[in-house]
């Protein structure tokens, strides 16, 4: 007698959980990021998304998450809470070449006398790139800062090496996107969530 409500009812509820879980998504140049991850036993939440571009062709899709929302370079760069950059290719990249990238990233955002202290650090991040020898279209690079761990670099769900533990180090890696001389300003304030891209799609 009450099967048809009993029915309607699940119906509904199966409806508004998928709802739910359209919502906690952003889906952005075919890559979907989620609203909200955990790290370093944080809740972080998704602080902005977007695509950097090389010339006219994308290289990859990013999304940053933080503790607290960040909307300026310096929220990101100061803060020691986890936080995470979260990649996805958007195109075939040599292992050497996304190496190269973030070493000249690194390099144009430091003193001298900066990138001459974690010349160690940088020299090892390049070698686990170039390791790595093949990003595909679709791989998925995390770069995970947790305090009293250190940086933590993971492609395909696979941590690469051991954390960079100096915490200067992750601050200078961050400044490939948030130094003064960023890899793509467009893409930057995207993760700051002070605009989005064309092909964004918050579901």
């Amino acid at each position: 007698m009450h099967t048809r409500p009993l029915l309607t009812a699940c119906l509904a509820g199966a409806l508004l959980l998928c709802v739910a879980v359209a919502q906690a998504q952003t889906t952005l140049a075919g890559v979907k990021f989620e609203q909200e991850i955990s790290l370093g036993g944080q809740k972080l939440q998704l602080n902005g998304a977007g695509v950097r571009y090389r010339a006219v062709f994308k290289v990859y899709a990013g999304a940053l998450y933080m503790s607290s929302k960040a909307t300026k370079s310096e929220d990101v760069l100061k803060t020691n809470a986890p936080k995470r950059l979260h990649l996805v290719a958007l195109r075939d990249v040599s292992g050497d070449d996304f190496g190269k990238l973030f070493t000249r990233g690194m390099e144009a955002n430091a003193s001298r006398e900066d990138f001459s202290k974690s010349i160690n650090s940088v020299i090892r991040m390049g070698q686990i790139f170039a390791d790595a020898k093949q990003f595909k279209q679709g791989d998925v690079i995390l770069i995970d800062y947790v305090p009293g761990t250190g940086t933590i670099v993971s492609h395909k769900g696979k941590q690469l090496a051991e954390a960079f533990k100096e915490p200067e180090f992750h601050s200078l890696m961050m400044k490939i996107w948030f130094g003064q001389k960023p890899a793509d300003e467009a893409f930057r304030g995207a993760l700051l969530g002070q605009q989005t891209s064309a092909n964004t799609n918050v579901n």
